[in-house]
């Protein structure tokens, strides 16, 4: 079985890590400072902080931006769970927005609708890889959050690293993501911000019992993430590559593939329109020896019985990832293309 997702660990990588282990220092420690400079300077922004997750680096961001209860935050549907969790663990009201067809991520136009005089930021995710226009976002005036889980590596309108255009940013180093340390996020951008999720990270030893959590990243964790960010660009540059190799081989194909946009996509996922239910695409390709999966589990709304999201919907219904990392080799890309034109046609 071909996998749908599958880190790039090497060697190297393992030899950082058991290089921490033989230190004894197994917690934060030296190893979880230096990565912060470094994705701050891949960035392009002053600080960044690293954190236990994703989610996690989404909940204490918007704690430094001061949302809490009272608050809405506006959150695409298409979009996995944790930005709704982290809105609610941070004592705020997520409103939900719809879909944009063209990158996947939330409407503009859907945003300015739904915002209220209660409106106190947007979480606007890079989703699948493409960066998205940031521009219209902050057009409404409110903080704009930048979700880079995805899109390490991609640029956005004008060049800029994606990550450095909203008043946070925030990333994850889940096993599937672009750099992978198993677990492990961060929040990035101004220092002041930062500066506040930095403190918010650890409980231990202060001198008030303002609530608090342990949200610490381990030496571990880190110094695999070290790793992998080092090699960020040829893992961007062989999943572009793959990129181009499935458009070759699903020429002509019964499928809608995606938009070529340059160095704004990273391609984290592969992701096509079909005009049949993914889930039985994906059925007959895992007889085939590929795993391919929806890229969303399911939107948010439906999840909370509400309607009014018809392009969430429509990608929901049309839409299904396949394999696309810089392990897959040219012959697995090939098997992968064979087994999805045959189920197709």
């Amino acid at each position: 079985m071909i996998p749908h997702s599958k880190p790039s660990v090497t060697d190297d990588d393992a030899e950082r890590v058991a290089r921490v282990v033989r230190s004894g220092r197994l917690a934060q420690g030296p190893e979880v400072a230096a990565f912060e400079r470094e994705l701050a300077a891949r960035l392009g922004v002053q600080d960044a902080v690293a954190v236990a997750s994703g989610t996690v680096a989404l909940e204490l961001a918007l704690g430094a931006l001061g949302i809490g209860a009272g608050d809405e935050v506006l959150i695409p549907t298409y979009v996995c769970d944790a930005l709704h969790h982290a809105v609610r663990r941070a004592g705020a009201t997520p409103v939900l927005v719809d879909a944009d067809p063209a990158t996947h991520s939330l409407s503009a136009k859907d945003a300015l609708a739904r915002r209220t005089r209660r409106t106190r930021a947007v979480i606007v995710p890079h989703a699948f890889g493409l960066a998205a226009d940031l521009e219209p976002f902050q057009a409404l005036e409110v903080p704009v959050i930048e979700d880079c889980a995805q899109a390490l590596g991609a640029e956005l309108e004008g060049g800029r690293p994606a990550g450095s255009g909203g008043t946070l940013a925030v990333g994850s180093f889940y096993a599937t993501k672009m750099i992978a340390a198993g677990e492990g996020g961060a929040v990035a951008g101004v220092a002041a911000l930062v500066a506040r999720v930095r403190e918010a990270r650890d409980y231990d030893e202060r001198e008030t019992l303002a609530p608090r959590t342990n949200a610490k990243l381990t030496d571990m964790a880190a110094a695999l993430a070290r790793g992998q960010l080092a090699r960020l660009d040829t893992f961007v540059a062989r999943r572009r590559a793959l990129a181009a190799r499935y458009r070759a081989l699903l020429a002509g194909a019964p499928a809608r593939l995606p938009a070529e946009h340059g160095p704004r996509h990273v391609y984290h996922r592969f992701v096509l329109g079909l005009d049949r239910d993914p889930a039985a695409v994906a059925e007959a390709l895992a007889a085939r020896g590929v795993a391919a999966r929806r890229p969303v589990f399911r939107p948010a709304h439906r999840a909370l019985g509400l309607g009014g999201y018809p392009e969430a919907d429509r990608l929901w219904a049309e839409s299904l990832s396949i394999p696309c990392y810089p392990a897959l080799t040219d012959d697995e890309a090939e098997h992968v293309a064979r087994a999805l034109r045959t189920v197709l046609t």
